[in-house]
C-alpha cells in the first residue's frame, strides 16, 4: 500500500534516513517537515494537509505534542497520538499514569523547593538521583551519592531561571544498569541491556554506553504490554529498570533513537516501523 507520510522532526538523523531508505521499497513516500518552520494554526490550510499520516520524530517533547495536537484536529493520523506523546513528555505525568495504571514504576518524591527536596532525602535516602520532570538524553540527571554534598547539588536547580525547569524528581539510586524495548505497535522488536561506562554513571544510549542484546524475558514482555495496554499501540523506547524483584519503567520516550539497540540485533527495525505505518494507514 502507497501514501505519503511527513516525518516531523528538527533534523535528519540516523534513524530518519533509515526509514526513507526502507520507506521506498515498500511503497511509501516519506518527507522530512522541519518542526521548526510549520506555522501549523491556520482553519484554512495545514502543511501537513496533503499527507496520510504524521510521523512525530522532534527530539522535543513539547514540540512533538502541539504538532500531534495539531494535526490530529486536522483529522491526520498521527504516530504517536497527541495524547501518548503529552504522557510521555513529563515524566511525573508519566508515573502518575502508570502508576494508577497498575504498572510498576520507581519510588518518587516531587521536588518543587528545598523543602521538597529535604523531606524527599529523608524519606529515600542516599545514594538516589535527582532529575528534571521536562528533559531527555540522560541531561541534567544527577546521582546524589552523598547527604552532605546533596543540598550543594540543589543550589544548582534553584539557579534555573524558570519553574517548569526546577521541577525535578527524586528517586532511589537503582544502578547503573537500565533495558531498553524498542516497541513498534505492541510488539517488543529489539531490546538491548545498557550498562554505563567509564566514569558517567548514567547507563543512557544517548551517551554512548554499553549495550548488549537482551534475550526475550517474559516479564519484560508483560510489564511493556501493561504500558502499550495504557498509552496505545505506537513506536515507543520503554526503559526498565532491573530490581530484585520486579522490572520498573523508568521511561517511555515518544521518539526513540535506536541506533545503539539496532547495533546488537539482526531484527530490521526500520522495516517494521514502516510496516507500523501502513498499517495505521489502512
Amino acid at each position: 500500500m502507497g501514501g505519503k507520510v511527513a516525518v516531523v522532526a528538527d533534523r535528519l538523523g540516523w534513524e530518519e534516513r533509515q526509514l526513507m531508505r526502507a520507506a521506498q521499497p515498500a511503497g511509501l513516500r516519506i518527507d522530512w517537515v522541519n518542526d521548526e518552520d510549520l506555522s501549523l494554526g491556520s482553519a484554512d490550510s495545514s502543511p501537513l494537509a496533503g499527507y496520510d499520516a504524521v510521523l512525530v520524530r522532534s527530539r522535543s517533547y513539547t514540540r512533538g505534542g502541539l504538532v500531534a495536537t495539531l494535526a490530529e484536529a486536522d483529522g491526520t493520523p498521527v504516530l504517536n497520538t497527541a495524547a501518548a506523546i503529552h504522557a510521555c513528555e513529563n515524566k511525573l505525568v508519566l508515573r502518575a499514569v502508570l502508576r494508577e495504571a497498575g504498572v510498576p514504576v520507581p519510588d518518587f518524591r516531587l521536588v518543587l523547593s528545598r523543602k521538597d527536596y529535604t523531606k524527599a532525602l529523608t524519606d529515600l535516602g542516599t545514594p538516589a538521583v535527582l532529575k528534571p520532570v521536562y528533559g531527555g538524553m540522560g541531561k541534567r540527571v544527577t546521582l546524589v551519592r552523598d547527604a552532605d554534598l546533596a543540598h550543594s547539588v540543589y543550589d544548582y536547580v534553584e539557579d534555573l531561571g524558570h519553574a517548569f525547569e526546577q521541577a525535578c524528581l527524586l528517586e532511589p539510586y537503582l544502578g547503573g544498569g537500565s533495558v531498553r524495548c524498542l516497541v513498534v505497535g505492541r510488539e517488543i522488536v529489539a531490546a538491548a541491556e545498557f550498562e554505563s561506562a567509564g566514569a558517567d554513571w548514567r547507563s543512557n544510549a544517548a551517551l554512548g554506553n554499553q549495550s548488549r542484546s537482551l534475550a526475550h524475558d517474559p516479564e519484560v514482555a508483560k510489564v511493556v504490554d501493561a504500558v502499550v495496554d495504557r498509552l496505545g499501540p505506537g513506536i515507543y523506547g520503554v526503559d526498565l529498570f532491573r530490581t530484585e524483584s520486579a522490572y520498573l519503567v523508568n521511561e517511555v520516550n515518544h521518539a526513540p533513537a535506536w541506533r545503539g539497540v539496532a547495533s546488537t540485533t539482526d531484527t530490521d527495525i526500520s522495516s517494521a516501523v514502516i510496516r507500523h505505518v501502513q498499517e495505521t494507514l489502512e
